[in-house]
């Protein structure tokens, strides 16, 4: 199993420190210089070459396969999935950090409070859909084009670190993560 995966490209309230879960805003102009150069750096990797091209279907990651595409001159756009959405903080997205500290008061922890929102996704449902993506990609090579705490669990389940520690890893929006024969391989862009 080869999949290449890919965060989406900068977007406007990445800029402005803004949890999107499943709203959606533009990739600005250095997220799409971002999303250029993911596909430049695939097209040297001779697994990208045949690797389908699958994107969450909320518009940064979608767009940011399109560009994708363009620079590996496919002509079919990405194919979507709905399991690589990013996670749903229900009447959260959107919000800000200093108004999800608000909300939370004392029990807000780091990166845990995302399974914390009132009507979003728990650890577990969301978790579960990861794996399920996961599970069904075996000897075709594919490039996934998700979001940040989607790339997160992903490389926590494949690694099989515990959640704490895959919650807390880094999710740059300028690099390919290889995970290929149960390692993973950060690839500068």
């Amino acid at each position: 199993m080869t999949i290449l995966l890919v965060r989406h490209g900068e977007t406007e309230w990445n800029r402005a420190r803004r949890y999107q879960g499943w709203s959606d805003s533009p990739l600005t102009p250095r997220g799409e210089a971002q999303a250029a150069a993911v596909g430049r750096r695939l097209s040297t990797l001779p697994e990208a070459a045949a690797a389908a091209i699958v994107a969450s279907p909320l518009g940064r990651a979608r767009r940011t396969a399109e560009i994708i595409a363009a620079q590996l001159g496919r002509l079919s756009p990405p194919h979507l999935d709905d399991r690589l959405r990013e996670i749903s903080l229900g009447g959260w997205d959107g919000l800000g950090r200093a108004e999800i500290m608000a909300l939370m008061g004392a029990s807000f922890v780091e990166f845990d409070w995302y399974f914390e929102t009132p009507d979003g996704e728990s650890y577990e449902v969301f978790a579960a859909r990861i794996a399920a993506w996961l599970a069904e990609h075996g000897e075709t090579p594919v490039i996934a084009v998700c979001h940040g705490v989607v790339t997160r669990v992903m490389r926590g389940l494949y690694a099989g670190l515990p959640r704490h520690d895959a919650l807390r890893l880094e999710v740059p929006q300028d690099r390919i993560f290889r995970l290929q024969a149960g390692i993973i391989e950060e690839i500068a862009v």
